[in-house]
């Protein structure tokens, strides 16, 4: 008679670790591939993806670690609910709480938010107009649908974080130009705010670049540019088939940020 192995029970956390896999896996796509458009800046800067229904609980990266290095396993469940969460042995980076558990607290419609310092959106940001008007497709279309923050209130503690998060008030702006600062942009998933992301750096990086010749500038009607921003929001599944493509080239190259 064959004696079956006695269940062991599993350690405490063990559901909630393994529990949004896929989630995981999105972030960490992101976090590797950010790292290649050199967006990162040194161990700063913070993804973070919603995973209840309501919002409060969060992924995110762990504290000061390289968005190169990032796995699926090493992304922190966080409560933003919690008011102890820095205190936790894990606890992520007082800026990333302070900025990410404001938004997921008070963004219900924020299911991804991703915040980073990247080149161009970040010249915008230190421009005394940081406005994105149209001049091409890309900036078009952002036409009527960013907030620019002109009170940067130092590092995004709590209280700053607080305060960005609450800027978040029209439902079709979600790109934030954090000014003196950087960007910060939210989306329905993963693929859909790191698209969006894509396309405003680019955007920013046209913008700047035209700045930069000094010549007068062709700008698009503003009929033209909300039609074109509402053509581009209307335009199917080209965020998604961008990021899935972004994920096949790491599978063949760096499979291991799917542990």
């Amino acid at each position: 008679m064959s004696v079956s192995a006695p269940s062991c029970p599993a350690p405490a956390g063990y559901a909630e670790a393994e529990a949004f896999h896929a989630e995981r896996v999105d972030l960490a796509v992101a976090f590797r591939w950010s790292a290649r458009l050199k967006w990162n800046e040194a161990v700063a800067n913070h993804f973070s993806l919603a995973v209840n229904e309501s919002g409060s609980k969060f992924l995110m990266n762990p504290n000061q670690r390289h968005f190169s290095l990032l796995r699926a396993s090493d992304m922190l469940l966080i409560d933003a609910e919690d008011p102890a969460t820095l205190q936790r042995n894990d606890a992520p980076d007082p800026t990333a709480w302070g900025l990410h558990g404001a938004v997921h607290r008070n963004c219900p419609n924020a299911r991804c938010a991703l915040h980073i310092h990247s080149k161009y959106a970040t010249v915008l940001a230190c421009l005394e107009d940081s406005s994105m008007p149209p001049i091409d497709q890309n900036t078009a279309a952002f036409y009527n649908r960013v907030v620019v923050d002109s009170h940067y209130g130092g590092l995004a503690l709590e209280s700053e974080g607080e305060r960005c998060s609450r800027l978040f008030s029209d439902p079709r702006k979600k790109v934030m130009v954090m000014g003196n600062h950087g960007v910060l942009v939210i989306g329905d998933s993963v693929a859909d705010a790191f698209n969006r992301l894509y396309y405003f750096e680019r955007a920013a990086e046209t913008l700047v670049t035209a700045y930069m010749t000094g010549r007068p500038l062709r700008y698009l009607s503003d009929e033209i540019a909300e039609k074109t921003a509402r053509e581009l929001e209307d335009y199917p599944g080209s965020e998604q088939r961008h990021f899935d493509d972004c994920r096949e080239i790491l599978d063949r190259e760096e499979p291991d940020y799917r542990d």
